[in-house]
């Protein structure tokens, strides 16, 4: 164990416990933690999880409304036309379909449900009233809705949260020094002005990204500091499910700990953010899925992603239940 690693971590534990916010020099040394040092580094980030944060989880869900034929070229997404992939490809679903999705995540345990759709944003009227529609459902059926749905206009952003919109979720993806290398066709900037966008109308908004895309671990640190300087609410934390036709498909996946690690790092640097652990964390995190808890995280997601299976939502119930863990309530 190295005495001095082991002095930043009590240290900085320390500092968060009492109001303070870490700064990079000692997230970065904490992002070197290995054996031990990791131990307690995940003991730590569970003891500020428990403080700011409770011990309750939060437990999203989501609908895959409009799937495929998006012309970004995002390295990693199945749905993106500049690959060839086995992803569904179909048009906006009805809104009774998304008021059906969003029973059945409630009764999942669900509180919050979103509706995403795959594009650049929401180009045709139609469409975007649809969406209204279907915020209302799901505010009728007793969720808070997300909606994921690309770069929208501030008026557009007006009419859905004038329809009930509680929160506008559009990832970060990564660090602005690794974004180049996963996406072209729109930059790192864009995707932060929306989310600026959003809290001006007094949204709630949800960035995060996806972990083990061949980024380093001080890519993680930046892709949290820009996350804390956003002021985000939620953080959802992805890990890579690579997938035949990107040019992410043999990319070699993150292994347990590493992603521990990374969820440790984020609930450091995010003390008092929501921190969700959603696609990838069965394939990621294995049989150590369990541990995200441990590790920080206090929401996941249940049931399927976009365009993969999810584990088995009676599973996830289950595990909470073995872990003494409640649900957060609505």
């Amino acid at each position: 164990m190295s005495a001095s690693l082991r002095k930043t971590i009590d240290s900085t534990t320390d500092k968060i416990l009492s109001g303070g916010r870490i700064d990079l020099a000692e997230a970065l040394a904490l992002s070197r933690a290995a054996g031990t040092d990791l131990t307690d580094l995940i003991a730590s980030s569970c003891r500020i999880k428990e403080y700011y944060r409770g011990s309750s989880v939060d437990i999203c869900s989501i609908v895959n409304a409009k799937s495929g034929a998006c012309g970004e070229d995002c390295r990693f997404c199945a749905q993106s036309s500049h690959y060839s992939t086995d992803a569904p490809v179909y048009p906006l679903i009805d809104v009774d379909r998304m008021e059906e999705a969003a029973r059945e995540a409630k009764k999942n345990g669900a509180r919050r449900f979103c509706i995403v759709t795959s594009g650049r944003g929401i180009d045709d009227d139609t469409d975007l009233r649809s969406i209204a529609r279907g915020v209302e459902r799901v505010n009728a059926a007793g969720l808070s809705p997300c909606a994921t749905l690309g770069t929208l206009t501030h008026d557009q952003l007006r009419y859905l949260k004038d329809a009930g919109l509680h929160r506008y979720h559009h990832n970060i993806e990564t660090s602005r020094e690794f974004f180049p290398n996963i996406c072209t066709t729109h930059t790192f900037d864009e995707r932060t002005d929306l989310l600026h966008h959003a809290h001006s109308i007094g949204l709630s908004a949800c960035s995060g990204g996806i972990l083990g895309m061949g980024e380093t671990m001080r890519d993680r640190v930046s892709m949290a500091f820009s996350l804390k300087e956003l002021g985000v609410e939620s953080v959802p934390i992805n890990f890579l499910m690579p997938i035949a036709g990107t040019p992410m498909d043999r990319v070699t996946p993150i292994v347990p700990l590493e992603a521990l690690h990374a969820i440790a790092l984020f609930r450091m640097i995010l003390p008092d953010r929501e921190i969700r652990v959603c696609g990838g964390r069965g394939t990621a995190l294995a049989d150590h899925h369990p541990r995200i808890f441990q590790a920080g995280a206090d929401g996941f997601m249940i049931g399927n992603y976009l365009t993969r299976t999810g584990l088995d939502p009676e599973s996830d119930l289950r595990m909470l239940t073995d872990l003494g863990l409640s649900i957060r309530p609505a």
